[in-house]
């Protein structure tokens, strides 16, 4: 009997999924699985998947989920008022996540008001990247910011559609020779759709590259066709080799935009899949 590479990984997602389930629904006295070096590639949930349901929600899926890796967004920690951000910001360390960023952020107009708000935002909540979409006329503005600030600079390509930045590659073009703190956030979907390789592009990002958005596509050039993570052809080993040999230290977050009022289900099937081909390779995730 043949077996394809895919339905093999599926099969090791299957086998990780059951990491998500309560220790009862485990097969009785089964022997413990042999013990996996922690995974070099860490991941994370941007919160934007779960944008329709409240914080409490999301902790209670984090936490299913069993991932303290937490890149939000604003529905999840508003920008104001500023007064009540390093509270919510404590409030979700102690129940367990690392805020590892927040976005996407726009920023309001290329004035110093408009990028001290989102600034000051950020020094409050502690966090230590900014994915954002700015123009290209709102760079030098944005570097400036970054400098003062000390924080990172993760700029979102957004596809075809997006007249700025749609490949990570046109991230790259734009910040050569700026601050190191101006880099990229890969999108994966966006970045195949712009026709631009993922693996390539996370591999050109190299130290510019400071956070990961993954979703999957049935179909290469349609933003309609996402799907879970394993079901099109995102070439996840690939992805993730490649990142483990660049020594990576960012966060692959899970941006699952479909079925936004039901989103668990695929959203634990993706991570499933992630796990499998990370235990495939010998690491536990």
């Amino acid at each position: 009997m043949t077996i394809s590479r895919r339905n093999l990984l599926s099969a090791s997602a299957l086998a990780a999924a059951s990491t998500l389930l309560p220790r009862s629904l485990s097969a009785a006295g089964a022997p413990p699985p042999a013990k996996l070096p922690p995974s070099p590639v860490r991941l994370g949930i941007a919160s934007y998947t779960f944008r329709k349901f409240d914080v409490a929600h999301l902790i209670d899926f984090m936490h299913q989920l069993k991932t303290p890796w937490l890149n939000l967004k604003s529905v999840h920690l508003p920008i104001t008022p500023l007064d009540a951000v390093a509270p919510a910001a404590a409030a979700l360390r102690a129940a367990g996540f690392t805020l590892t960023a927040d976005g996407n952020i726009t920023f309001a107009a290329d004035d110093d008001k408009s990028f001290t708000d989102v600034f000051d935002y950020f020094k409050a909540a502690a966090i230590p990247i900014c994915v954002c979409a700015p123009t290209h006329a709102q760079l030098p503005r944005l570097e400036k910011f970054a400098k003062q600030y000390d924080i990172k600079i993760a700029i979102h390509n957004h596809g075809p559609e997006d007249k700025n930045f749609p490949s990570p590659l046109d991230v790259l073009a734009a910040v050569k020779g700026m601050d190191p703190r101006m880099g990229c956030c890969v999108d994966l979907g966006h970045c195949m759709r712009a026709g631009t390789d993922p693996v390539e592009g996370v591999a050109k990002a190299g130290a510019r590259l400071f956070d990961i958005h993954m979703k999957d596509l049935a179909d290469p050039g349609a933003k309609e066709s996402q799907v879970a993570v394993g079901d099109g052809c995102m070439p996840i080993p690939a992805i993730f080799r490649q990142l483990i040999k660049m020594n990576y230290l960012g966060c692959v977050d899970l941006e699952y935009e479909i079925f936004p009022d039901d989103p668990l289900p695929g959203v634990i099937k993706s991570f499933a899949y992630m796990r499998g081909v990370l235990a495939g390779m010998g690491y536990s995730a």
